[in-house]
């Protein structure tokens, strides 16, 4: 069923969003972009006669209740978004029945972070994986997340997945609940049929040039999507923390920069892989490196291989900053997945910045730009480039699956 042709009128959805929003520590938000995103969902609901139940996870609270992640903290803001004069909450995700009975259309109801049950995520807890009694845990918790599953579904009449940041995860409420709704009452929303058509461009819709570029700390977290690009991409930028892993293994000298030891290797197969494929593979050859790891530490560019003992890169130097703004030039399709720095030092952002206007240059010339990953999309906005790219995804973990060619549970429980 798609969205646009269900007839919500009378009918309680509820509606599975991606609410995990960035809180400062007097429980403000300070980036609602995934509100935003979620908005024309849950007005459209609202708008054709539905009342709307809102359910999500904040953060990693373990299966325990946490104060600092409640979502009781952000359902005003969700009020101001939709326009409505107030937000029903209710404190207990599993014991809601009588609020969403009650609730009329044009109402809203948001329930409490959903991982405040282990059930939503069904892992075992307080088990480690070695542990002889760790398989009967499992079976045992996948059955009570069936379980939470259905009183979740209770609630309601039809069921929409609008949560691409975590369509990659089978959990109760992304993909279990849908197995009891029929087809004609499961549907994406619109955010979700968004960001599987934004995919799909990037992937089946190849125009060329095609430019992605990696950032983050780690190789090990980007290797599956890295693999995975080299058979589709003419240039492959590689950048921020995972840059000092390539500099060593290379033999280079690195510092005090973050670097994967057990990854040497798997980082010089990726630079054979690349030079196999044909694919432009650009590293970061200078960096800004910083005697502490603060904003206001003594800084100095130096070669990325020749970082002193005491110092770690925490930026891209302008060297680098040419190199990638070169690689994005004239692209059509282009990827951003990861900063090339540590962008929310001000004094660290230059690479991350460099790589932002480039992307967006190259979008004002006709390319077609997909970001995704929480990091990148903090960066467009801090640089106020939003407006000039094509897509923003609201998804990291998701959005690096689904390019690299997983099936996504909570596309799946779906589509089908």
């Amino acid at each position: 069923m798609k969205i646009s042709d269900y007839n919500f009128a009378g009918k309680k959805a509820i509606v599975r969003v991606d609410f995990n929003v960035p809180l400062d520590e007097n429980g403000k938000i300070t980036d609602d972009t995934r509100i935003r995103g979620a908005v024309p969902t849950l007005k459209h609901i609202l708008d054709n006669g539905g009342a709307l139940i809102i359910m999500s996870h904040m953060g990693k609270p373990k299966g325990k209740v946490a104060a600092k992640l409640s979502l009781a903290q952000i359902k005003d803001a969700v009020a101001a978004a939709l326009g409505v004069k107030e937000v029903q909450f209710a404190p207990d995700c599993a014991k809601a029945h009588d609020a969403a009975a009650a609730l009329k259309p044009g109402e809203v109801l948001m329930l409490e972070n959903l991982r405040f049950y282990p059930e939503e995520e069904g892992k075992p807890v307080g088990i480690e994986k070695e542990d002889p009694a760790y398989e009967a845990a499992k079976k045992e918790m996948k059955a009570r997340q069936k379980d939470f599953a259905k009183t979740l579904a209770s609630y309601a009449d039809c069921y929409v997945m609008d949560a691409f940041g975590t369509a990659h995860r089978k959990h109760a409420s992304t993909a279990v609940i849908a197995d009891y709704f029929d087809a004609d009452n499961k549907m994406l929303g619109f955010l979700m049929e968004k960001e599987v058509k934004a995919v799909d461009n990037v992937l089946s819709n190849i125009k060329r040039p095609f430019t992605a570029i990696m950032g983050g700390s780690k190789v090990s977290t980007k290797i599956g999507i890295i693999e995975n690009l080299m058979d589709k991409v003419d240039n492959l930028i590689l950048c921020g923390g995972m840059t000092y892993t390539f500099a060593k293994a290379l033999g280079g000298h690195v510092g005090n920069s973050i670097c994967e030891e057990d990854k040497l290797q798997l980082a010089l197969d990726v630079i054979a892989k690349a030079k196999e494929k044909g694919v432009n593979l650009v590293l970061g050859t200078d960096s800004v490196v910083a005697d502490s790891f603060s904003n206001d530490a003594n800084t100095k560019v130096c070669k990325s291989g020749e970082i002193p003992e005491g110092w770690e890169g925490l930026d891209a130097g302008p060297e680098s900053r040419k190199a990638f703004a070169n690689a994005i030039k004239g692209s059509k399709t282009i990827l951003w997945n990861g900063p090339a720095g540590v962008f929310e030092f001000d004094n660290f952002c230059a690479g991350s910045r460099a790589i932002g206007e480039a992307v967006a240059e190259a979008t004002d010339e006709g390319a077609f730009s997909l970001i995704g990953g929480g990091d990148s999309v903090a960066c467009v906005n801090k640089f106020g480039l939003a407006d000039r790219v094509s897509y923003i995804s609201t998804g990291g973990g998701a959005l690096l699956e689904a390019i690299e060619g997983k099936i996504l549970p909570g596309v799946a429980a779906i589509q089908g």
